[in-house]
């Protein structure tokens, strides 16, 4: 599908299905340098079984038109101004990485709008180290190949994935190539800066917003220990800890993701 987004023209991939007024609405945001098919396995699931998705390709990603929006609040507002174009009041958030914390901030920023959200891979602060951020900066191979060496746990960097055709380090490498030059540090400095992290989670509590955290055991990218100031300034979320995972959670553990949301949502 694609909608009129504040003046770009934006793609979501909806399982082939039409959106339904009277069907509950899933959002899936992606992380840095990603589109929407890192949701495939888990966004068709939900289409063929009675929701509404929308696995978006943010702007100046994918299919997508525009530029990539330099900050999490930009994407927060972009959130709600794609909901307004489909027509859809409220809406879960699913969101990886960059993704969750832009789903985070859409739950402060717009409560109303967010009936619940799974924050996938999150962390707060944020941080990018400096050798990814200046070789990103510079659009130079090496961001890709440090990002692939290090969202991938060791054990499934050699293979072995329950997705039949999936070869997970070579699919992320071929998706990160074909971004448009500039955009992974756009995205990168976007997580890096966000500070607004623990705020945004204190006002999604006061709403009362569930939430369901999902982590990798073996995340280098964004270490669980990182995760643990968001925990506590949330209220009771849901918390699934993959203990082979890495970074890369959908590819890595694209069913025990599936069953975590399908449980939640």
């Amino acid at each position: 599908m694609e909608l009129p987004v504040n003046g770009s023209t934006v793609y979501a991939y909806t399982g082939a299905r039409p959106l339904v007024a009277t069907q509950r609405t899933l959002v899936f945001v992606h992380g840095a340098a990603n589109d929407h098919s890192v949701w495939a396995w888990q966004s068709r699931y939900f289409a063929h079984h009675g929701f509404n998705v929308l696995a978006v390709d943010l702007p100046g990603h994918g299919r997508s038109g525009g530029e990539a929006l330099s900050s999490v609040e930009a994407i927060a507002d972009w959130i709600a101004s794609l909901l307004d174009a489909a027509k859809v009041e409220r809406a879960a958030l699913a969101g990886h990485s960059l993704g969750s914390l832009a789903a985070l901030e859409t739950a402060a920023r717009h409560s109303a709008r967010v009936e619940r959200m799974a924050l996938l891979g999150p962390a707060v602060p944020m941080t990018v180290s400096d050798e990814l951020l200046d070789a990103a900066g510079r659009n130079e191979h090496l961001a890709y190949e440090l990002i692939n060496g290090w969202s991938f746990s060791a054990g499934r960097q050699l293979g072995g994935n329950a997705v039949p055709g999936m070869w997970m380090t070579g699919n992320v490498m071929r998706l990160m190539e074909r971004t448009r030059p500039n955009v992974l540090a756009t995205d990168l400095n976007a997580c890096h800066a966000y500070a607004n992290g623990l705020d945004a989670a204190a006002a999604a509590a006061a709403k009362n917003c569930p939430v369901l955290v999902i982590t990798g055991a073996r995340d280098i990218m964004a270490p669980p220990r990182n995760a643990q100031a968001l925990l506590l300034a949330l209220k009771e979320p849901r918390v699934v800890a993959l203990a082979r995972s890495g970074h890369a959670l959908m590819a890595e553990e694209p069913d025990a993701v599936l069953d975590a949301l399908r449980a939640f949502i």
